[in-house]
Order: structure tokens, then C-alpha cells, then sequence
């Protein structure tokens, strides 16, 4: 089976051998034009490197997992379909007013501009009609306007469409017939309607959401196509799965039918991994940090679950589904250094990505990036980079941070690389720590687990800032959201509004709600072919104090809700989460139900063990020799030791300062930390001093 994560930059791959557990990591340029060229060419490459043709390799392989960013680049570069949208006559610029203020990020911001809806304004198209919030028909459908609406949006040239009408979730009768009526006036184009993407209160989370469902849908559909076909060329003939946003993983034609549960799918796989390694140390909390090419994500693992929101953005457009709970900066390798009309020096977040990549890739990049300056630091091996397969230029990573950064400040390149290493840090530092005290966390009690190919290069520094005693960065750190794909289940979500009062509650119609989700859901396993003893079906509602506007999702049981028992249960879990996420509870207070939810999960077991297939005694630790690197300690270089990592084994330790070389990513031991190898043959960094079982 194999694992695949397209990144901006790299194009990260797992091969896991299922009989016997062996695993081959490898990283090839992403192809930005057109994805699945990368992935197709990353592919060849893994079969060379078992020496066989790609038909032969691909024809023994029973899964592919593959988390895409297409759908979230659409989005990004507003290079999504040309979408349009039939709303309630009246809420036409809903998209464009979205809450009537500004986001929170945005709060304060008085020069703040909101980014173009995703429909023009003249494609959204008001329909005569309307439903009130108890699903009753107040204002009839007009059938007649509604195709003159959806003929003028085929000749205008539209490539998909968007329908959401006012309180369709209580009652979605009139987006039915608008569904049948576009099917048959307009065939051609991709539909979403929002009763089926989003069946819940808030109307412009629900336009917003199935808008984007519409705009990435054809965007989605054509690349999944394309790369069906060129796997299916390659004698491929396994089965395929896609990551979600949500942390698991469904078949192509789910997500091609909900391609918006795609769009923050990329570092989706990451908390994934990341809990099964700190549970195998004997942990079920930790902080996931990823530090790619081209971006910093960083999310957090409590109480044994990866944690999901069910809101938030992306490129400032709202987005209302299951999503992972991910931080993302623009702070990774191909990040670029600059200098503001203040004399300030900046990291990010533009990024040079896969083209023309950092200047030391030799591929006619100029301006200075992180990987520029961790090259000139001493920190990379530029023979040794991607395992020697790509070598790298230092006199090209001077010259550029001399021309763009140390020129400028009146600095050696030195001293300028080592400011622009700084100053990432400190913004990684950052972002992770406003995650952590946002979810209720203090950073300093968890353990820091480190992905990407930049990561392991940062990450001591990043915990010194932080206060973090424990760092751990899995053998397979540098392709971690990979394994992570492989290690995901398949999950669907699902959600209805169900406004009431809790004390009032009607038990037999919120489980007959619940149960005809959780059937929903069972059938789509089974469809995928997920064997009955493999499926499961958690339950949840949404709940929150009378008078509130957030809400808080509880777990819940079928069986509690029989009972004014159970039901007690569910409202004191309720307080103590409402308590750790906002300081406080209001116990006695009324409180009401607001969405039911049904997630069903197909238990895919682990691909393989994450501990040490051998156990042999470590033996003298695998240098490689010696190279000078800066300490940002001391301000200055020293020489110290560099070991190989592909050689270090279980129970290998050593003290910083050292630099750990891989073939797909580098780590670095600051000055005040030590390194185990433990029985995962992950390296754990801890401060000095801190004891750390092996």
C-alpha cells in the first residue's frame, strides 16, 4: 500500500509493504500545473528504485491513500469553476455581506477589505420561494422563474451551481424540485444543493460552504478523473482513497460529490500519525507540528482524539464542515526572506514552492528562502540532500541572502541567515502556541511530535521557545501526513439542525433523527466495502446555553437518552468541556440542542507495527563525520558531529550539539538537548536532564 501527500513544494510517498512491514519513504518535486504528473513521476521512481517497471510495481499494489491539494490551490489562487447560485429572492448578497462583520482575525483591522465572493453578483440568481424555520411553505416555488434562472446561468457560461434556500435543513422540499429542475435544464453542470452538503441553521455558513462545494466540485471531478485514468494505464488496478479534511479517508466518488470535504485535507494526516506514535509511548496528548515547503501547520491531539472543529476558513471564504483543527502560517522551507519599507525583516509567507524552488536548488530561484539560510548555517549537507539524489548550492543561497536580506540590514550573510532562521522560529513558536492556549492547553505539558521535511531542522528551537522538556520526531517524520493516510479510517459525517430546549426534549424523534443518519452512513461503508464487524457510528449533539451564539459538540449514547439519567450525563459533560475551552460553566443554567451529528468510521487497523522490526544491540553509535553550524546559543559557528540516521537504532543515544542526517530531512540537537532512539525508532530530543524512557 501506498501513502501519498502532495505538499507545494514535495510530493511525499510511503511505501508499507503489508506482510512484512518494511517501509520506503521518498520525496519528488510537486508538479503545480497538474498534480497527478508528480505523482505519476514519484511513482516510476519508487518502482526503479525496487528495480521494476511502474506497470509491475502498480499491479501489485492493493491501496493507494492520496491527499490532494487541488482543491485547496482552487481556492487559494481563485482558479475555482465558474459557479453560480439560485438563492431566496431577497438573500441574493448574503455570500457578499456573509456576517455583517469582520472575522475575529480581523476584529480590529480598519483597513480590512473582504475577499471577492465566489460568485459574481450578477451569477446570483434570486428564486421566488420560501420555507420558515419549522419547515413550513410560506412562499411557493416558482418552478417557471427557476428554470429562466438556471437556463440564463448555462448561457452565461457557468460550469457549476450552487442552491441554497432559506431553512432548507428543516425542510428541503423546494431544493428537491430545484435539484430536478436544474438537472434538466442544465444537465452539463456540477450541482450542489444545501440540504444535501450542509443541512444545518446559519444561512450564510450554509451558501458559503455549498458555494465552494460548487466551485472546487468540476475543478476536483476533472483532476480525480485524470489521475484514474493514468493509474488505470499503469496497470493499477488496487483501490483508491482520498483524505478528507475530516481526518479520514473516502472513496473518489464521495468526495467527487462533496469536494469541499477535500479543500484542508493536506495536513489532515499528520495529527493522525502523530497520536499513534505518542501512544505508543504510553501518551494520548501531544502538539503535531508540520513544517513543509511552503507552509507551517500545527494541531493537537487531547485526550486520545484528534481534534476536529466544524468551522473555520479558508483564504478568509467560511467553511462549516468537520474539519481537522489545523493552524496554518506561511513558514516553511521554500519560505522567502524580505525586507519591509520599515527596515523590518520578514519570513513568508510567500514561498519560492516546487518553481523555482529556494535559490540553492539551482533551478534560477533568486530570492533568499529558510532553506537558503539553514544551507548556509551548516545545517543541510548540500551532497547529501534528498539522500544525494539533489545537491545543493550554497554560493547561490549567498549570494542570494547577500543581495535580498544582509545587504540591505548591514549584516554578514551570516548573521543574516541566522536572523532569518530566528525570526521563522519565533513565528512557528507563535502559531503553535496560540493553538495550544485557544484549545485550553498549556504547551510546555505535551510532548511536540515534528513532520515535514523541514521540520526536525527547527523543531529543538521551536521547543526551546516553547519550553517543551520532550520533542519526538518519528523515523518517518519527513513523509509523517503520508503514514498518517494510511493509518486514517474511512469516515462520513453527518449533521441535523434540531432546535430544542434540552429539558424538552423529544428522546424517540432525536434517535429516530440519529438512526436514520447512522443508517445513512453504514450503507456508504458498505458500499466501500467495509465488513460489518469493522464499522462503527459515534453520536453527538451540539449544545450550548440559552442565549449563546457558540456551541460546544458533546458525544453522546443512544442509551443515555432513554433516560432523565443518561441525559444528566450528557449535560455535565457538556459544562466540564464548556468549562475547559472558555474558563468557565453555569451550572442549573438552561440549556438547548442545536445540531444532532452521526459519524461513521470503517476501522482500516494499522498498515504495520511503528515499532523496531529488529531489536539488535545499538553498538557504536553511525557517524558520519563533522561539520561547523551555527548556535544560536553562542552567535556563532562550531564544529560538531553528524551521525546517520537511517543507521541509529533503538536505545542509541547522544548529546548535543549534533546533526542527525537522513535521506528526507535533517535534525538538528540544539545545544541543551539530548537524543534517545526509541522503540519505535523514533528520535526523541529532551532538555538535558529530563529522563526519557527508551
Amino acid at each position: 500500500m501506498i501513502g501519498i501527500d502532495v505538499g507545494g513544494t514535495f510530493t511525499d510517498f510511503l511505501l508499507v509493504h503489508e506482510q512484512s512491514g518494511e517501509r520506503l519513504a521518498h520525496k519528488s518535486p510537486s508538479t503545480p500545473a497538474d498534480p497527478s504528473e508528480g505523482v505519476l513521476a514519484g511513482l516510476g521512481q519508487l518502482a526503479d528504485a525496487l528495480g521494476c517497471d511502474v506497470a509491475g510495481f502498480l499491479r501489485d499494489v492493493s491501496i493507494i491513500v492520496h491527499g490532494t491539494t487541488v482543491t485547496t490551490n482552487a481556492v487559494l489562487t481563485e482558479s475555482g469553476a465558474r459557479t453560480g447560485l439560485l438563492t431566496t429572492e431577497g438573500f441574493r448578497d448574503v455570500l457578499a455581506m456573509r456576517r455583517g462583520v469582520r472575522s475575529r482575525k480581523h476584529l480590529y483591522d480598519n483597513k480590512y477589505v473582504a475577499p471577492a465572493p465566489l460568485v459574481p453578483r450578477d451569477l446570483r440568481l434570486p428564486v421566488r420561494e420560501r420555507m420558515d424555520g419549522t419547515g413550513r411553505v410560506r412562499t411557493p416555488l416558482d418552478l417557471d422563474g427557476l428554470r429562466v434562472a438556471a437556463r440564463r446561468l448555462a448561457d452565461e457560461g457557468c460550469e457549476a451551481v450552487a442552491v441554497c434556500f432559506m431553512h432548507s435543513y428543516a425542510n428541503p422540499e423546494h431544493e428537491e424540485q430545484a435539484r430536478r429542475v436544474v438537472e434538466e435544464v442544465a444537465p452539463e453542470l456540477f450541482l450542489s444543493v444545501s440540504s444535501e452538503v450542509l443541512p444545518q441553521v446559519r444561512f450564510t455558513n450554509r451558501v458559503s460552504t455549498t458555494t465552494m462545494n460548487s466551485y472546487v466540485g468540476p475543478v476536483l471531478a476533472s483532476y480525480v478523473e485524470r489521475l484514474v485514468s493514468r493509474l488505470g494505464e499503469t496497470a493499477f488496478a488496487g483501490v483508491l482513497l482520498v483524505m478528507q479534511s475530516n481526518g479520514g479517508v473516502a472513496a473518489p466518488d464521495v468526495v467527487a460529490r462533496f469536494p469541499v470535504s477535500t479543500v484542508l485535507s493536506g495536513p489532515a494526516g499528520g495529527p493522525v500519525a502523530g497520536l499513534a506514535y505518542v501512544r505508543a509511548r504510553g501518551a494520548e496528548d501531544c502538539i503535531v507540528v508540520d513544517m513543509g515547503g511552503t507552509s507551517f501547520d500545527a494541531s493537537l491531539v487531547q485526550r486520545g482524539e484528534v481534534q476536529v472543529t466544524r468551522e473555520g476558513e479558508i483564504n478568509r471564504h467560511q467553511i462549516a464542515l468537520p474539519m481537522i483543527d489545523v493552524h496554518t502560517i506561511g513558514a516553511g522551507g521554500g519560505s522567502i526572506g524580505w525586507i519591509d519599507e520599515g527596515g523590518l525583516l520578514h519570513m513568508g509567507p510567500r514561498s519560492a514552492g516546487a518553481s523555482p524552488g529556494p535559490a540553492a536548488y539551482g533551478r534560477g530561484g533568486t530570492e533568499p528562502t529558510c532553506t537558503d539560510a539553514d544551507l548556509v548555517l551548516g545545517y543541510l549537507d548540500p551532497e547529501y540532500f534528498l539522500g544525494g539524489r539533489m545537491s545543493l548550492q550554497p554560493d547561490l543561497a549567498r549570494r542570494a541572502i547577500e543581495e535580498r536580506v544582509a545587504g540591505p540590514l548591514g549584516l554578514d550573510v551570516a548573521t543574516a541567515a541566522a536572523a532569518m532562521v530566528e525570526v521563522i522560529d519565533l513565528t512557528m513558536a507563535a502559531g503553535t502556541k496560540d493553538l495550544a492556549l485557544q484549545r485550553g492547553a498549556d504547551p510546555r505539558e505535551l510532548p511536540l511530535v515534528v513532520a515535514g521535511g523541514a521540520g526536525p531542522a527547527h523543531a529543538g528551537a521551536i521547543a526551546r521557545e516553547l519550553d517543551i522538556p520532550i520533542v519526538v520526531v518519528p523515523r518517518l517524520s519527513s513523509v509523517l501526513c503520508a503514514l498518517g493516510m494510511l493509518l486514517a479510517d474511512l469516515r462520513h459525517d453527518y449533521v441535523r439542525s434540531y432546535g430544542e430546549v434540552w429539558n424538552d426534549l423529544d428522546a424517540d424523534a432525536v434517535l429516530g433523527s440519529l438512526g436514520e443518519m447512522a443508517s445513512i452512513g453504514e450503507n456508504a461503508l458498505a458500499r466501500e466495502g467495509v465488513p460489518a464487524e469493522r464499522r462503527a457510528v459515534q453520536l453527538a449533539a451540539d449544545l450550548r446555553y440559552v442565549g449563546q451564539h457558540h456551541e460546544v459538540t458533546v458525544p453522546l449514547g443512544r442509551e443515555e437518552l432513554a433516560d432523565e439519567e443518561g441525559r444528566a450525563r450528557i449535560v455535565a459533560r457538556f459544562e466540564q468541556r464548556h468549562e475547559s475551552l472558555y474558563g468557565f460553566s453555569s451550572p442549573g443554567r438552561t440549556v438547548e440542542v442545536i445540531n444532532l451529528r452521526a459519524t461513521a468510521l470503517g476501522r482500516r487497523g494499522a498498515p504495520h507495527d511503528l515499532g523496531e522490526r529488529a531489536q539488535p544491540e545499538p553498538g557504536d553509535l553511525p557517524r558520519r563525520g563533522r561539520r561547523s553550524i551555527w548556535l544560536p546559543t553562542q552567535r556563532a559557528f562550531e564544529t560538531v558531529e553528524t551521525f546517520d540516521g537511517d543507521r541509529l537504532r533503538r536505545g542509541h543515544r547522544l548529546a548535543g550539539p549534533a546533526v542527525v542526517d537522513e535521506a528526507t530531512t535533517t535534525l538538528v540537537v540544539p545545544e541543551d538537548f539530548d537524543l534517545l532512539v526509541d522503540g519505535t525508532g523514533s528520535f526523541v530530543l529532551h532538555r538535558r536532564g529530563v529522563e526519557v524512557a527508551a
